[in-house]
């Protein structure tokens, strides 16, 4: 077997000369369901035994199935612990099962009918309503701990100093990030602080940026998925040098952000622009 090759840990079968190595398989094409099998050949030596029961368990588990699990389900169905399954995942190159989840979406979005989606979500919820209920809180607890891990608090500083100091601060969100940028630019309005909430998109967007200037602040909830927005307002930003804070939970998404982050990864930070330190 070649280097890297990845295998079944309990089912690797050793003689006094070689070992051989079982290779699980992802039988979806996808681009998500892709990248993890070639993160786990990649990673295999390297992975301790126990992210091995884990990586062997992502790798052969069906993408739907993944994507209603929750950490602990996950460490369960690998005979490890929702810890081992985080370290396993960050270890992959993904910062947390959030991440892992909307990258496997994207391709299962786009190649299953929506009720066939909604009929699989509605299967795997069930009827138990105190799973249901467990479900609920343990979803939120791993997002919140991944935002813990994330965000730096140097980073997290530097972001409150950046709004504190801002003329006015520019709130972007749409879908599921709506409810944050709104709330974000209404709590500032009741302190005293100049904000406006900001939804646009396509050419409407360009209206809402003529109004940015140098020290202002743009505050950008990113969504789920790449929009080309995000790279129009952190671009308009820095060639007005307004400041900018992203708040994500990954930073590998469009070519853009990629260039326009810094070189550490968190979950908010200051993009430079002209000006900065």
């Amino acid at each position: 077997m070649v280097s890297g090759a990845y295998g079944a840990s309990r089912g690797a079968r050793t003689t006094a000369s070689t070992t051989r190595v079982i290779t699980p398989e992802i039988t979806e094409d996808g681009t998500g369901a892709t990248r993890l099998r070639a993160a786990i050949r990649d990673q295999w030596e390297e992975l301790p035994t126990s992210e091995r029961a884990v990586a062997q368990y992502l790798a052969s588990a069906p993408v739907e199935q993944l994507l209603f699990a929750s950490a602990q389900e996950l460490g369960t169905a690998s005979s490890t612990s929702n810890a081992t399954v985080v370290r396993a995942l960050q270890r992959l190159g993904y910062a947390g099962l959030p991440a892992l989840k909307r990258e496997l979406a994207n391709d299962f979005t786009s190649a299953v009918a929506p009720e066939v989606r909604l009929k699989q979500r509605i299967a795997r919820v069930g009827r138990d309503f105190a799973s249901i209920w467990t479900d609920v809180f343990d979803e939120a607890r791993e997002r919140i701990d991944q935002t813990r891990r994330l965000t730096e608090p140097d980073a997290l500083k530097r972001a409150v100093t950046a709004l504190a100091e801002a003329h006015e601060v520019f709130c972007y969100g749409i879908a599921a990030s709506e409810p944050g940028a709104r709330h974000l630019a209404l709590a500032l309005g009741r302190i005293g602080r100049r904000a406006r909430f900001v939804s646009e998109t396509g050419f409407a967007l360009a209206d809402q940026l003529l109004a940015l200037g140098q020290g202002d602040a743009v505050v950008i909830f990113q969504p789920g998925r790449q929009l080309v927005e995000l790279t129009v307002m952190m671009e308009r930003a820095r060639a007005v040098g307004a400041k900018v804070v992203l708040v994500t939970d990954e930073l590998g998404g469009a070519d853009g952000i990629r260039a326009l982050r810094p070189t550490h990864s968190c979950g908010v930070f200051i993009c430079p622009s002209p000006g900065l330190p």
